[in-house]
């Protein structure tokens, strides 16, 4: 019998964050492709278009108007998903109809005052606001006692449901911790109760090790396909210093963080020479008041693109009723998108 390769033969990978599997089938990447495509091309925007809700000096929709901000600019989302003034309350039949209650809050940052830029079109100087805002906000919407949970998020492109093409990101600030978030911190807690170690510390360090994954990396942070990746070019950025959130990067760490992001979304938008659609969100340690030192801050990218600027990856059939399923092995998707982000420097 021939040795078993990851690069040909169907296997699983576990995703030590979540616990959960992925099954990883390298010989389909060769199959012709007669499925559905999307129309994706990169339009001309304006640098203030009258009629975006987002531009400043415009009117919302919900009737606010924007001022004629010049920087990053937060404000309450004018249709959230969540709300502060929620009663207490809960509803259960029989222990299995069940519901909650959920308190929160949802803001919106517009990442520049200009309408036709996006972070890959944005030099670190100017993506540097948005790192602090997002801190600042981790900060503020953390302290408040109903809140356990700040998820800073941006959804890019028309198909991953933005409604809006002007740069921008979300927070919903929730009463509970959400549920992937909720799976990564069970993982990343038992790990450090075992190893007396950081899961996602170590984590780097064997990437380091083997580098086939490695697509980016400065002096304070590192991006890769990680290896357990179900999206055809996700990516996961991490700072190299253990940190808990994004408060507890100093100066130099934050102005790392603006370089990465720039170089990584310019790299996605030139593997297929559009702009490049992908949600994107941190994943920062609960704000319950309580101590987390197990917790890695780490910031998770998926982009639905799987062959071409016009093929996208559907997640459908045994990937809803079984576990997640890719084709590109995580080791090609990095070989492409390391060719294109810069040259990888190895650290040390």
């Amino acid at each position: 019998m021939s040795e078993f390769v990851l690069a040909d033969h169907p296997h699983r990978r576990l995703n030590p964050l979540t616990g959960e599997w992925v099954l990883v089938s390298p010989h389909r990447a060769k199959r012709p492709w007669q499925g559905q495509v999307e129309d994706v091309v990169r339009e001309a925007r304006p640098a203030h278009d009258p009629q975006c809700y987002l531009c400043p000096g415009n009117v919302r929709a919900g009737g606010v108007r924007n001022p004629r901000y010049a920087t990053t600019y937060v404000f309450d989302n004018d249709f959230p998903a969540l709300m502060a003034d929620v009663p207490a309350g809960e509803r259960a039949h029989r222990g299995l109809l069940v519901a909650q209650a959920e308190r929160g809050l949802c803001r919106v940052i517009c990442f520049s005052p200009r309408h036709d830029l996006t972070l890959a079109d944005m030099p670190p100087q100017e993506i540097l606001p948005v790192v602090e805002v997002w801190a600042e906000q981790y900060l503020e919407l953390g302290a408040r006692p109903e809140i356990n949970h700040v998820q800073i998020f941006e959804n890019k492109g028309a198909m991953m449901g933005c409604s809006n093409p002007h740069p921008h990101g979300q927070i919903w600030a929730s009463e509970h911790l959400p549920g992937e978030p909720a799976k990564e911190l069970a993982q990343q807690q038992a790990y450090h109760a075992e190893q007396h170690a950081c899961l996602l510390c170590d984590y780097l360090a064997a990437e380091e090790e083997q580098q086939e994954r490695l697509i980016y990396a400065n002096a304070h942070f590192v991006a890769l396909a990680p290896f357990w990746a179900c999206w055809p070019f996700e990516t996961l950025v991490l700072p190299r210093r253990h940190a808990a959130a994004l408060p507890a990067l100093n100066a130099d760490e934050r102005l790392g963080l603006a370089e990465m992001l720039h170089r990584l979304t310019a790299g996605y938008d030139r593997l297929f020479g559009i702009s490049f659609p992908y949600s994107m969100g941190w994943h920062q340690a609960p704000t319950d008041g309580a101590d987390h030192p197990s917790w890695h801050l780490h910031a998770h990218f998926y982009p639905p693109l799987l062959r071409s600027a016009t093929v996208k990856k559907f997640m459908v059939g045994f990937e809803l009723l079984g576990n997640p399923q890719r084709d590109i092995t995580p080791e090609t998707a990095a070989e492409r998108l390391r060719a294109l982000v810069t040259e990888f420097a190895p650290s040390g």
